[in-house]
């Protein structure tokens, strides 16, 4: 009789702990790292700056981007991310792709949704450089989250002047 009251406390006791162990984990998943996410979005190159003077966009012609990337985040602070940006030019006379940029980089989370990432620059066009970018995600879904971002190009090579500019970039991760 004793044998069999043990034996019924020690099941109850097991239940307990896998009932309690499933109900804490799931209250509080943690992320598996590396985590891989993917977007796409929309750039627009506001203005740059050079020697050869300042040129805005949408004074006469219409430059959009159109960035397609991966991140893989090596852990919840620190990542990489590769991206691929089609640059089309649009004037008055036609319309084409001017430009191919890669832009591979290194991700830190700072906290609140922001993200900084630190860009290299390869294009097509023959220029390079760097780009600052800092993201801010705006809603977050279940499977998804809105974000705007602000690069922040440097440009040199190809025989032209070392140009500065500034975008705004809006887009949606998955």
């Amino acid at each position: 009789m004793q044998i069999q009251i043990n034996k019924i406390r020690f099941a109850i006791c097991c239940i307990c702990s896998l009932f309690i162990s499933t109900t804490t984990s799931a209250q509080n998943p943690q992320p598996t790292y590396p985590k891989l996410a993917g977007y796409v979005g929309i750039v627009h190159p506001i203005v740059s700056f050079s020697s050869d003077g300042t040129h805005t966009n949408f004074k006469d012609s219409y430059i959009v981007g159109l960035p397609i990337g991966i991140n893989i985040w090596k852990s919840a602070k620190i990542g990489f991310s590769s991206e691929i940006v089609p640059l089309i030019k649009a004037t008055s006379a036609s319309s084409k792709v001017n430009n191919v940029l890669f832009h591979p980089g290194i991700l830190v989370a700072l906290g609140n949704g922001f993200t900084f990432a630190g860009r290299l620059a390869f294009e097509t066009s023959g220029r390079y450089g760097l780009t600052p970018v800092f993201n801010k995600v705006v809603k977050k879904n279940k499977g998804s989250s809105y974000f705007v971002a602000i690069p922040l190009p440097a440009r040199f090579g190809n025989d032209q002047s070392s140009s500065y500019g500034v975008g705004f970039q809006f887009g949606i991760a998955f």
